[in-house]
């Protein structure tokens, strides 16, 4: 590996803090709005202004079942009916991500013919801040 090549646990660091610097900012940003819709709306809990002000930002959920490292040689050597030997274990919970950082944790089900997710545990928001840090 290259000196100038990042680990993935060097980039996870970065990500983390990026995303708090994001989170600060969001917060600022719903803030002036609300100062700047005082008056102009008619009185309401500032918690209710502040929900419908971010129920419609868009959020990429990913359920993941296992992980796998391999070489690009393996990569290439996969077909049809091969197996891949993912890093968890049968039975073990399914992780939950909201924009790349795993929020919750849960078990894989079907409804109405459909895969779903059935969530066990929800993690802490201070265990989500000290795993980015």
């Amino acid at each position: 590996m290259a000196d100038d090549e990042l680990t993935q646990e060097e980039i996870d660091n970065v990500l983390g803090q990026n995303l708090e610097k994001v989170a600060a900012a969001a917060d600022e940003v719903v803030d002036a709005a609300e100062e700047a819709l005082e008056g102009a709306l008619p009185e309401r809990p500032a918690e209710m202004r502040t929900v419908d002000f971010i129920k419609e930002v868009p959020l990429a959920v990913t359920v993941e079942v296992g992980r796998a490292r391999m070489t690009i040689q393996d990569l290439l050597q996969l077909g049809q009916g091969s197996v891949v030997e993912l890093a968890k274990l049968a039975g073990d919970p399914l992780d939950i991500y909201i924009n790349g950082y795993c929020v919750a944790r849960g078990e894989a089900v079907i409804v109405n013919e459909k895969f779903g997710v059935r969530l066990l545990e929800v993690i802490d928001p201070e265990d989500r801040i000290q795993h980015l840090g």
